[in-house]
């Protein structure tokens, strides 16, 4: 079981480290130069994470 604790405690600090990296990447982007397909990247970016939660939230129950 421990090994299991384990997988899980990694998957969601792999989540959170995504999750930071979108952060940063939307603090440093500069409103006048973002154009739609970064949006549209960043959309998808947050679309994924979005579906990597709602994995996790069924694996854990």
């Amino acid at each position: 079981m421990p090994e299991l604790e384990q997988g899980k405690q990694l998957k969601l600090e792999v989540l959170h480290e995504r999750m930071e990296n979108l952060v940063q990447l939307l603090d440093s982007l500069d409103p006048e130069k973002t154009g739609i397909d970064d949006i549209d990247r960043l959309i998808a970016m947050l679309d994924d994470l979005e579906n990597q939660c709602k994995q996790y939230r069924q694996q854990a129950d």
